[in-house]
Formats: C-alpha cells, sequence, structure tokens
C-alpha cells in the first residue's frame, strides 16, 4: 500500500515528468516553426518583386510570431519576436508607414522587458539605437530594472538557440558564408551636371533606396541612401570616396547591421535621379542629374508623354521639338565593344576576335568623322583594354556627346547566319534581339527579360525616338553603300533590345553589328581594310542624313556660294 504522503510525492514527480515532456515537446515544435519561418524569410529576401507586397511581409511575420505564441517561456521565443521586429523594420522601408516602424521599436521594447536574460535583448537595443537614434534605448533598459517586478519563475534560459548562434557568427565574419555578398567597391564618373555611381558586389541580392531631406539641426545635408540586403562590407573597402563635383559631396559606406550594408549620397544639388541594378556581376547604377541638365524624363518622375501640347494646342512629336530646336551635332562618342579580358565573339578564322576587330573600325571611323563631318570625336577605348558596360556610357554622358555610337561584330552557333543589323535602347520584340541582348551584356536570356521590367520608363523619353531615327539611317545607308561594292549583303534591319551599354545614355544612341564573325565570308571581310573603310564611310553617310534631317541647315556652310 502506498500511504498518502507518497502519494502525493508520486503524482507531484509525475507531474513535473509531464511538465518537462510538454515544455520540451513545446520547444521542439517551437523550433520547427522557427526554421520554417526562416525559409519563408531567406525566400523574401531572394525575391524583389515580393518585397514590394504588404502581404507577403505579414505572411512571414504571422510564422514568426507563431514560434512565439508556441513556447512564450521557452528558448526560441524571443528569436521569434527579435525576428518579426527584423520584419516590420524592413517592411517600413518599403512602405514608408510609420506605424511600422513604431511597431517593430514596440517589439524590441517588449523582448528586453520579457526577456532581459536572453542574448536578444542587447539585439534589441542595438536595434533602437540604429533605427531611432534620438530615443533613448538605455532609459529603456533601465526601466525594465527600476520597476518593483515579480520574481521571474519563467524557464527563459541564457543559451540563445544552437541555430541562431551559428547564424550570428556567420554574420559577424569577414569570410564568405551562404545567403551573404560582399560590397566591394563604389566608382564614380561626373561632370557638372551629371554623375553617374556604381556600387560593385559580389552577388545578388536585393535592395532598398530613399531619399532623405536636409536637416540643418543636425548638420545633415540632403542624402540618398541604398541599403543592400544580406551583405557586408569587403576588407580592403573605401568607406568615403570624396565626389565633389557640382551635384554630389562624397559616397559613404558602413555596416549598418550584422546583415545590411548601407551606402549614403551626400548631395548638394541635384534635379532628378535613376537607380537600377545589373547582373554578372551584380552592381547597382545610380545616375543623379543636375537642375542645368536635360534629361529628366528619364531620371525621374516628372510626366511626360510621347507628344507635347503647344499654346495652340497642337500636338508636337519630338521629332518636330528636334527640328525646331535646330539640335546640332557636334561631339561624337564612339565605342569600340569589349576589350582587354573581354575578347567578344570568336571569329571563324583562328585568331580573330571582335574586340581587336572593332577597335580597328572604330579608330578609322573617328578619323573619317572628323575629317568628313567636322565634329569632335571621342573613343571609349583606344587600346586593348577593358571596360565594364556601364562605364562606357558614363563616359558619353560625362563627355556631354551629342550622339553614342557602339560598334560590335555579330555571331551566331549557325555559321551561315550573315546580315548587318543596329538596335537602340527598347524593349526586345523578338527571340533574335534578346539573344544579341544577353550576347552583348554577357548574361542570360532571362536576365534580359527581368531588365525589361526598368525599362517601362524610358518608353516616353524623346531620346528613344532620335536613337530609333538616328539607327534607322545608319542601318539604311550601310546597306545601299555596303551592296554596290559586295555580293551577299543582308539588311537585318533596325531592332530594339535592352543594352547594358545604352542604358542611362542622355544622347541618341545606337549598337551596330556590323556583321556576323562567325560566318566564314563576313568574318574575312570585316578584317580586310578596304572593307573596314567602306563601312565607316557607309556608317559616316547614315549620320550625315540623321543631322540633316534633324537640323537641315547643318552643312549649307560646306556648298560654295554660286554667286561668287
Amino acid at each position: 500500500m502506498i500511504d498518502k504522503k507518497n502519494l502525493t510525492r508520486l503524482i507531484y514527480t509525475i507531474c513535473i515528468i509531464l511538465l518537462f515532456i510538454s515544455s520540451v515537446a513545446s520547444a521542439e515544435s517551437a523550433k520547427k516553426k522557427y526554421l520554417k519561418a526562416e525559409a519563408s524569410y531567406n525566400k523574401l529576401l531572394k525575391n524583389p518583386k515580393k518585397q514590394k507586397y504588404r502581404e507577403n511581409w505579414l505572411a512571414c511575420i504571422k510564422k514568426y510570431q507563431k514560434v512565439y505564441s508556441s513556447d512564450p517561456t521557452g528558448p526560441w521565443a524571443a528569436a521569434g519576436m527579435y525576428k518579426t521586429g527584423i520584419l516590420y523594420y524592413g517592411l517600413y522601408k518599403w512602405s514608408d508607414k510609420k506605424s511600422d516602424k513604431k511597431e517593430a521599436l514596440d517589439i524590441y521594447e517588449r523582448i528586453i522587458k520579457r526577456y532581459p536574460k536572453s542574448a536578444y535583448k542587447s539585439k534589441a537595443l542595438k536595434e533602437i539605437r540604429r533605427i531611432a537614434p534620438g530615443k533613448t534605448a538605455e532609459a529603456v533598459h533601465r526601466k525594465t530594472y527600476q520597476k518593483k517586478r515579480k520574481p521571474d519563475l519563467t524557464r527563459e534560459k541564457n543559451q540563445v538557440p544552437k541555430v541562431e548562434k551559428i547564424r550570428e557568427i556567420k554574420s559577424a565574419a569577414s569570410v564568405p558564408s551562404s545567403g551573404m555578398v560582399t560590397v566591394k567597391d563604389i566608382r564614380y564618373w561626373s561632370n557638372p551636371n551629371y554623375t553617374r555611381i556604381v556600387i560593385d558586389a559580389d552577388g545578388e541580392t536585393s535592395y532598398t533606396h530613399r531619399l532623405l531631406k536636409k536637416d540643418p539641426s543636425i548638420k545633415k545635408p540632403q542624402r540618398l541612401y541604398i541599403d543592400l540586403d544580406r551583405s557586408r562590407l569587403g576588407k580592403t573597402f573605401e568607406k568615403t570616396i570624396p565626389i565633389n563635383d557640382n551635384l554630389l559631396k562624397n559616397a559613404r559606406a558602413g555596416q549598418y547591421s550584422a546583415d545590411t550594408v548601407r551606402v549614403v549620397i551626400d548631395i548638394k544639388s541635384f534635379k532628378n535621379y535613376k537607380i537600377f541594378s545589373l547582373k554578372n556581376p551584380f552592381r547597382i547604377v545610380i545616375d543623379v542629374w543636375g537642375k542645368a541638365g536635360s534629361h529628366a524624363s528619364y531620371a525621374g518622375k516628372t510626366k511626360q508623354k510621347n507628344a507635347y501640347v503647344s499654346k495652340n494646342g497642337k500636338k508636337i512629336t519630338p521629332s518636330a521639338i528636334a527640328k525646331q530646336l535646330s539640335l546640332g551635332v557636334k561631339r561624337i562618342v564612339i565605342d569600340p565593344g569589349h576589350g582587354g579580358r573581354d575578347y567578344g565573339a570568336p571569329g571563324y578564322i583562328k585568331g580573330a576576335h571582335e574586340k581587336d576587330i572593332v577597335l580597328r573600325i572604330a579608330k578609322k571611323l573617328a578619323s573619317k568623322i572628323k575629317k568628313t563631318l567636322k565634329c569632335e570625336v571621342f573613343l571609349t577605348r583606344t587600346k586593348d583594354r577593358f571596360l565594364t558596360l556601364e562605364e562606357r556610357t558614363a563616359i558619353a554622358n560625362t563627355k556631354n556627346a551629342d550622339l553614342f555610337i557602339s560598334l560590335h561584330t555579330n555571331a551566331s552557333r549557325n555559321r551561315r547566319a550573315y546580315g548587318i543589323e543596329t538596335y537602340f535602347l527598347n524593349l526586345a520584340t523578338d527571340d533574335d534581339a534578346i539573344r544579341v541582348a544577353a550576347k552583348e551584356n554577357a548574361t542570360s536570356t532571362k536576365n534580359i527579360s527581368d531588365l525589361q521590367s526598368i525599362l517601362i520608363d524610358l518608353m516616353q523619353n524623346a531620346k528613344i525616338n532620335e536613337s530609333s531615327r538616328l539607327a534607322t539611317h545608319v542601318q539604311d545607308s550601310v546597306y545601299k553603300k555596303m551592296r554596290k561594292n559586295y555580293n551577299r549583303i543582308k539588311n537585318k534591319g533596325v531592332k530594339q533590345a535592352p543594352f547594358y551599354v545604352l542604358l542611362g545614355a542622355q544622347m541618341p544612341s545606337i549598337l551596330i553589328e556590323t556583321a556576323f564573325i562567325s560566318n566564314s565570308r563576313e568574318c574575312k571581310r570585316l578584317m580586310n581594310s578596304v572593307y573596314q573603310e567602306r563601312l565607316c564611310d557607309s556608317i559616316i553617310h547614315g549620320i550625315r542624313d540623321y543631322i540633316r534631317e534633324t537640323n537641315p541647315t547643318a552643312f549649307l556652310e560646306e556648298k560654295p556660294d554660286r554667286r561668287s
């Protein structure tokens, strides 16, 4: 027989065991829910399109809230609550709603109060200091301990959950880790009315940006910041890059949080800006235009339509505006494609490379333009050296070029493919155009499709229309002139595609695929000096036709005076 005393002890022991099993089961359940929430969070970070919709953020937040609710006093509760704060602040950067930021702050304060022995208390304090510098996080900390509190009988442990420990170490380390990218460099090019800044990273990541107003009270100028998610600064990164042109003071970078790099651009004066990203390798491009710049339609959010309205109510097309303003062409930038370690397309003939052929053609074209059109000419490269695609456009912009012409040779797996085609920047209309753009951008056709989404605001830019007209004149001229001296010259026409090298150009710009280097006959011609000379003459004739149409009086001074 078990006496009453022993029975009570037995029941008490059973209750303790059951409570222990229950707590273990709850902790295990919370852990599983936390890992599921983490998987959902990582998917959200990898998909910038999903980040644009509030419901996707809230769905992820709900999963972390389930971690807390399943075991409010267990070791995973603080971790789940902390992540809801991170998500609410991430949502705030997209929504710009103060209520989202306030919710994040409230969550961090609750962590400090409810889990004073948890490692997440210090994390929460750090986040409060980061997102609300004016808020006295230390006061929140003191308030927690100044309050008369009942003894804490919860099972909160000092130990951080194992998965979170590992993740925190990875975030703090300088060695590469899965899911993290390294911000390696900031480059820039500028003139008085335009600056292009490029942020280089070793992998693709999502980012947000925001323009901050000038704050004289703390002696802060107007600033533009870009936050790169899941990123860290490289070891050799120069944290402050002085620019000191008419528009910008400098660019600064810092490790904003354990997994966020913030780049801040201090602004002197500007009118518009545009931010977009390119791939292979991943980089973020920031174009800034000054108040005296004439290309606001591309840069800003101004409403502009394809047809303008005059005082009498009649619509005026961009081409008519160009004629009325008598736009002159005085400076041309020629871009020989590829170079250096980038050989471009290999030729049918062994040893023939695109980079070498287009450089020879570009030099001849520059010399002939100076003589015949009396224009100032710049080459993006005059020797065999590597240039990034965004650098080539930046050179044209900073030189204040009136025209930008990029020279290339085409290539195809089908060795019988041949012909000449000219491109201007726009949405691709066929698979062949996408293939050519992918080849010249050194990226995949999928990335080309993704890129097209950022070109929507270019559709209403008058420069697109002017580029189309320039491409038409050059293509027609090259085809008609070359067929007089050579047989089997194929006119592949004027096409449009999203080329990196033309993206952000402030002037009419085209890309000429002079011939197929992969074709036996055309490869031989491209390597021939006479063919190169004739090709240059036909391009110049097309440029001349474009200038005459745009400004009918451009070459009148060249005609002899019959009265003399």
